[in-house]
């Protein structure tokens, strides 16, 4: 059994894969997928699990390089970043949802969570540990 956070095969085997600037994206139970990146459906019920307690997890094993979120989860103004994204290298100048939206396409996969706040969604670019 493995002793790191994250427990779950297919998202741990998933981001072994990754290499640089390869792009996985963790979503409320809402973000549409579109055909092509691998679906990673954890969603049991509204909220379970929590999008921050799956990023978290995911934190635990890919080094990310930047991070991308929808300008819609900055607040009505766009200034006020969600405190899950705390720590996370946020490119700056946040994307509109429909942008955001699209580059999901490029994904190698989504993950859906159970998460029922609005625009609960980031786009994770694999960095490199050297």
């Amino acid at each position: 059994m493995k002793r790191t956070t994250l427990l779950h095969a297919e998202l741990s085997r998933v981001i072994a894969g990754m290499g640089h600037g390869d792009l996985l994206v963790i979503g409320d139970a809402g973000l549409p997928i579109p055909a092509g990146p691998l679906r990673i459906d954890l969603a049991i019920m509204r909220g379970v699990p929590r999008f921050a307690d799956v990023l978290q997890a995911v934190l635990s094993e890919l080094q990310v390089e930047r991070a991308v979120i929808a300008l819609e989860a900055c607040g009505p103004d766009g200034a006020q970043r969600p405190a899950w994204s705390a720590g996370l290298p946020v490119v700056p100048g946040q994307v509109p949802h429909a942008q955001f939206k699209q580059l999901c396409q490029g994904a190698t996969a989504m993950v859906r969570t159970g998460e029922c706040t609005p625009y609960a969604n980031v786009l994770l670019y694999a960095g490199v540990v050297f």
